[in-house]
């Protein structure tokens, strides 16, 4: 399954620190490949120059007889010259001819006598199955016409080390340092881009309705300008939905007069044809009883949008008591004031609505009359368009109050849930018939949700099958 656009996009932290990294990595790798070659070609220098004077050295202490060249020096001196430590260093010295005059005479014998007289040559071999590195050195006698070679060789394991012991005495600082580096990046992005996430989370914290402006301190400079703009479409927005509002309220309340208006001349227009004896009353009473329905429907329209109206103009319903405290009520008289009138109307229609409570005191952070208009909105739809069962339960939890309200009827789609509390919409309820005369305005559980959302519950609906009906459930705050 595909993973949702969001989740595809990468963060701007991400963006940010990894062509950093990158960058730092091939900077990095450069620079540890300068400086092994570096150390390389230095040691091996240091090396060289060192196994050079070595050889001229030994050469110092030929000496020229009648007998021929002999080499002047002390028997610890060759034991030095031969070894040293754990890696040979062997040295053999020849005549012309190639005979050896002392030293090892296996060493090997490179082709160099003739470019070795004016400096030592250097030069690679193998020796007892390991590389090792030489110089060779050619002189003449002064006065004879004769000419020897001196060969010194030490072990190439030598430099191996010293190298080994330079890269890591190298790379690990650098590594180290590489790491606090990259963890100080990740850092200094981090907290540049807390600002951001701490609007995000204000965003995210918000209800849909809450157009305040977003905080713009802190934020940097690159993106206050966004903010700022998205600042002003919220203020556009909050502007346009209270002339909205304000519309919709006073369009409202001036229609409420003339319905009453008309409702009254009906009443005199009915009274009026039944003095007439003439006029017999199956001709005008389905009219004027029609019309007598039509106005008083439209009336309740009018109070419910003036309800929604009020319910969604208020940023939070009043839960503190004059001295700023928290108002607990115990909920038990509220609801049962609210539901009284339904069950009365529900016992009419040969209905039952019944109300379990308990014995103790539930309170909670609640407005009377508020609560007791959601109440009033929900059992008024389950009237409508409910079963012949109806209960309310009211629950004590830990920190918070359970209030169900349930009817046993055919329910609506799982798929409908969602737009329940949508203005307006009023479903394809089983028992809804297509003449509309059930009289609902498809505001009352939009009204009821508006108000539970203010009041800091929440809200939650099941139908079946999970429930022989359906089943609104508040959660209040006790606490």
């Amino acid at each position: 399954m595909a993973r949702p656009e969001r989740m595809r996009r990468l963060s701007l932290r991400r963006q940010l620190l990894v062509p950093l990294v990158w960058m730092w990595l091939l900077g990095l790798a450069a620079a540890v490949a300068v400086a092994s070659w570096l150390s390389t070609a230095g040691a091996n220098a240091a090396f060289d120059r060192g196994l050079q004077d070595e050889t001229v050295a030994l050469a110092a202490k030929l000496v020229w007889t009648d007998r021929g060249p002999l080499l002047d020096i002390s028997r610890q001196a060759l034991e030095l010259l031969n070894w040293d430590g754990e890696t040979p260093n062997r040295f053999v010295l020849l005549d012309e001819s190639g005979q050896v005059l002392a030293g090892d005479a296996t060493l090997p014998r490179p082709a160099l006598r003739h470019q070795s007289f004016g400096q030592p040559q250097l030069f690679d071999a193998e020796f007892q199955g390991q590389r090792v590195r030489g110089a060779q050195f050619s002189l003449r006698s002064p006065m004879l016409d004769r000419s020897v070679t001196v060969i010194k060789l030490e072990a190439s394991s030598k430099r191996s080390r010293l190298l080994r012991d330079v890269s890591l005495a190298m790379v690990l600082p650098t590594l180290s340092i590489a790491l606090l580096t990259v963890a100080l990046l990740n850092w200094g992005i981090r907290r540049g881009l807390a600002p951001l996430r701490a609007v995000a989370r204000e965003v995210e914290r918000r209800a849909p309705d809450d157009l305040r402006s977003l905080p713009i301190e802190g934020v940097p400079a690159e993106v206050a300008p966004l903010i700022e703009r998205i600042n002003s479409l919220l203020a556009d927005v909050q502007q346009s939905v209270a002339v909205q509002r304000r519309f919709v309220a006073d369009a409202a309340h001036q229609l409420r007069t003339p319905v009453a208006g008309l409702r009254v001349l009906t009443q005199e227009l009915a009274s009026e044809l039944s003095q007439y004896q003439g006029v017999q009353a199956s001709a005008w009473q389905p009219v004027l009883t029609a019309l007598l329905q039509s106005s008083d429907r439209l009336a309740r329209l009018i109070g419910q949008l003036l309800s929604l109206v009020r319910s969604q103009s208020a940023p939070q319903i009043a839960l503190q008591n004059a001295h700023g405290q928290a108002a607990y009520q115990d909920l038990r008289p509220l609801l049962r004031e609210a539901a009284e009138p339904f069950a009365l109307r529900a016992a009419r229609q040969g209905r039952s609505l019944l109300l379990e409570l308990p014995n103790q005191p539930v309170l909670a952070r609640a407005d009377s009359l508020w609560l007791g208009e959601a109440l009033a909105n929900v059992l008024d739809n389950a009237l409508r368009y409910g079963g012949n069962q109806m209960l309310v339960t009211v629950r004590a939890l830990a920190d918070a109050v359970q209030i169900d309200i349930e009817d046993d009827g055919a329910g609506v789609a799982p798929a409908d849930l969602p737009r329940l509390t949508e203005a307006f919409w009023r479903g394809e309820r089983a028992d809804t018939r297509s003449d509309d005369s059930s009289g609902g305005s498809g505001l009352g559980l939009t009204i009821a949700y508006e108000v539970i959302a203010r009041l800091g519950g929440t809200w939650s609906v099941q139908t079946r099958p999970e429930f022989a009906g359906l089943r609104v459930r508040w959660v209040l705050p006790s606490r």
